[in-house]
């Protein structure tokens, strides 16, 4: 079993790489999915002795050179470099105070002048940073709106709320891997994952898979619990100002006519 971080994202990104996806032959009996260890170390131009190594744990800094040669080894998105890259302590990452920044006063201003879109600014560790009116209403079932990882997952509000509850729990789990800061590990990560470790019983086998995926674009089926069933479009951005934080924009786009969940 892998030892590391590094070691458990290596693991699982090259289950997810098929040898054709690599030009290379699937020929012949094998017992693991994906390539094995010998195949992406023959395409990264290591050893596979040191390819072991690196996803047990028993080397933990690979070079620049190694990484991007893992990156196109194992065929990886441009946000799974960025966490390749920040586990192995290679890339410049954010830093304690990136959780501490507060929200530009003009930044708030634009959003509680929106009077039909709700706004949420999320930190790098998904606090809830700031809301304006539109989004108060909308979340306003929670007992907290402290964090959105504790929204989904730890709220009760939170299985009727989010109608796809489970493709939910997976994105924002997946979006927390994308944004939180790994190289140096804030106390306020830490202090959440040990949370949701204790007290989520679905948080360990979600983040066990090391998926990593930023929010984008996606629409939602919300039940609010006065207002029934609404389907509403988010997107994301990034706040230019404040390094590492989420704008978190949506509209309402009416009633949903069914549930899946």
């Amino acid at each position: 079993m892998p030892r590391t971080e590094l070691g458990g994202f290596l693991m699982t990104r090259r289950a997810k790489v098929a040898p054709a996806d690599v030009g290379m032959p699937a020929a012949g009996e094998r017992r693991v999915p994906g390539l094995r260890r010998d195949e992406v170390a023959a395409l990264a131009g290591v050893s596979t002795d040191y390819y072991r190594r690196l996803e047990q744990g028993k080397e933990t800094r690979p070079s620049a050179a190694v990484l991007a040669a893992l990156c196109q080894a194992l065929r990886l998105t441009q946000a799974e470099e960025r966490h390749l890259y920040s586990l192995a302590g290679a890339a410049h990452r954010l830093g304690e105070e990136a959780t501490v920044q507060p929200v530009p006063a003009p930044l708030l201003d634009l959003m509680n002048s929106w009077i039909d879109s709700g706004a949420i600014v999320l930190d790098p560790v998904l606090d809830v940073v700031a809301m304006n009116a539109r989004a108060q209403e909308l979340f306003s079932g929670f007992a907290e709106t402290a964090n959105l990882l504790e929204m989904v997952l730890l709220d009760p509000q939170g299985r009727p709320f989010f109608v796809e509850w489970r493709a939910s729990a997976e994105a924002t789990v997946a979006n927390l891997r994308a944004s939180a800061d790994f190289a140096a590990t804030p106390a306020r990560l830490a202090e959440l994952l040990d949370r949701l470790n204790a007290e989520s019983p679905e948080f360990p086998g979600l983040w066990a898979r090391h998926d990593v995926a930023p929010k984008t674009h996606e629409t939602k089926v919300l039940r609010h619990p006065a207002r029934g069933l609404l389907r509403v479009d988010f997107h994301a951005f990034n706040v230019a100002s404040v390094p590492g934080y989420q704008l978190l924009v949506y509209r309402e786009q009416g009633p949903a006519p069914h549930a899946n969940g």
